[in-house]
């Protein structure tokens, strides 16, 4: 269990591997991680790519701003992943252009964003829902969220982009990663391909104690 400055530098440390591989760009996106006392969420308009360890907010159990600078205007909906999932220890939102596009073109199904593609989307990421757009920090958003903190590890934000949980931050980072490059596959392939078969994506969720 990391302590709070190793949090803090693992959220700096995550905020420019995102940065720097284009999964994020100028002040979007957004990363927080669980404490006993609390939560450590970035700033409300920082850099991803340029984060200090000293200024990423600390906002108490009941939701206060202890220290560092202004919290994002995403904290609510990271406190509902948090208090209706125990194991979620990391969320981490960016607004990732394949992810984005796709939502934009027409995602595969709403329950599922993206089909069953390849094993490592299977069991890292799992079946992702769409959310429809509503401004950045609306309140609704956090409540549905809420509803499936437990049943999924993330969700796609309508035009805005993906949410990932998980039991760190860079678990967090690695599923979104496997998420975006996954989008980038599906939208580069004319005609798209098959999803995996029934039998292929229940025999992976088995294997590795999954599920989609």
């Amino acid at each position: 269990m990391f302590n709070e400055q190793q949090l803090r530098e693992e959220m700096c440390q995550v905020g420019a591997d995102l940065f720097t591989r284009g999964y994020t760009t100028g002040t979007a996106g957004n990363i927080s991680a669980r404490l006993e006392d609390g939560w450590l969420i970035t700033p409300t308009d920082a850099c991803l790519g340029h984060l200090h360890p000293e200024r990423i907010a600390k906002v108490s159990l009941g939701g206060e701003w202890v220290s560092g600078d202004k919290p994002s205007k995403t904290l609510l909906l990271h406190r509902q992943i948090y208090d209706n999932n125990p194991e979620a220890c990391g969320v981490v939102h960016t607004h990732s252009t394949h992810l984005v596009q796709l939502t934009l073109s027409g995602v595969w199904q709403r329950d599922a964003i993206l089909p069953p593609l390849t094993p490592y989307q299977v069991m890292k990421v799992g079946r992702i829902p769409l959310i429809d757009y509503q401004r950045p920090g609306h309140p609704d958003v956090a409540q549905q969220v809420a509803v499936l903190a437990t049943s999924v590890r993330g969700v796609m934000l309508e035009r805005l982009g993906p949410v990932i949980w998980g039991a760190s931050v860079s678990h967090a980072s690695f599923a979104l990663e496997e998420l975006e490059e996954t989008a980038r596959l599906w939208l580069g392939c004319s005609p798209k391909p098959a999803a995996l078969p029934e039998a292929a994506v229940q025999a992976l969720c088995e294997h590795f104690r999954t599920r989609w």
